[in-house]
């Protein structure tokens, strides 16, 4: 791989477990929601199956079983096949429609927000993500409320899958994203926790970055993930690490 990053014009980030600790965000308001009427749930195992359920639901997409729609409607598919599973059944439209907007309120990493601030001085940065538009911009007005430098997350774009009609790893959402930046896919850098993204991105000929995120899955599930050798641009621990390997400071 190179070393030379001085044709890089954007960086596009995949957001869920690269951005935003997604786990303890589900885990965190499923629990407040147990307690309030008075249901004991194994919340880890409840935010692991609605997760896990997510590549299955856009496969059937992809497979013509079931057609296209936002990942807040998936979302809700499968969070309607765990309540009855968890005893949550008494939860009303209300609740559950609350409920399965946790996804707009993540929380992210301790490094996103001022990794990505320093990025930004440098480069356009978007997101890339399966998530819908509307999720993706309240989940960057809602980071304002629990980062500590008050900032949000500072996308200078919103790129979702919704806007191409396919979900990653389709050649489209990358090929697309390039395309309304005006840039070659070469001019573009992929940046995420997970090797199968960024390798989709890499065949369509962008640049890759592999950020560590080993506790996405919780610490009994550390990731085994963690890449080694010279299969991506650039392998770092944090954003805080990108934006130095990037010529930042």
């Amino acid at each position: 791989m190179s070393n030379d990053f001085s044709d890089i014009r954007a960086l596009t980030f995949d957001v869920f477990g690269t951005v935003v600790d997604w786990r303890s965000s589900v885990i965190r308001e499923l629990e407040v929601i147990a307690t309030n009427i008075h249901v004991e749930i194994d919340a880890e195992e409840f935010a692991d199956e609605w997760r896990s359920g997510y590549p299955r639901i856009m496969q059937e997409v992809r497979d013509g079983l079931r057609p296209w729609d936002t990942i807040d409607v998936l979302h809700r598919v499968i969070l309607e096949e765990l309540i009855p599973r968890y005893g949550l059944e008494r939860l009303s439209e209300d609740e559950r429609t609350s409920l399965n907007r946790v996804w707009h309120r993540l929380i992210p990493w301790p490094d996103s927000v001022e990794g990505l601030m320093k990025l930004k001085t440098k480069y356009v940065i978007a997101t890339l993500s399966n998530g819908n538009v509307a999720l993706l911009v309240d989940m960057a007005k809602h980071a304002a409320h629990v980062d500590p430098s008050g900032n949000g997350l500072p996308w200078d774009l919103v790129f979702s899958a919704e806007l191409f009609g396919h979900f990653k790893p389709a050649p489209e959402v990358y090929l697309g994203a390039a395309r309304l930046l005006d840039l070659a896919p070469d001019q573009v850098m992929m940046v995420a926790t997970h090797a199968g993204d960024l390798r989709a991105a890499a065949s369509i000929g962008f640049r890759t970055a592999y950020v560590d995120r080993p506790i996405e899955w919780g610490i009994s599930r550390a990731a085994a993930e963690k890449r080694s050798g010279d299969e991506f641009d650039i392998e770092v621990d944090d954003f805080l690490e990108l934006a130095a390997m990037l010529g930042i400071e």
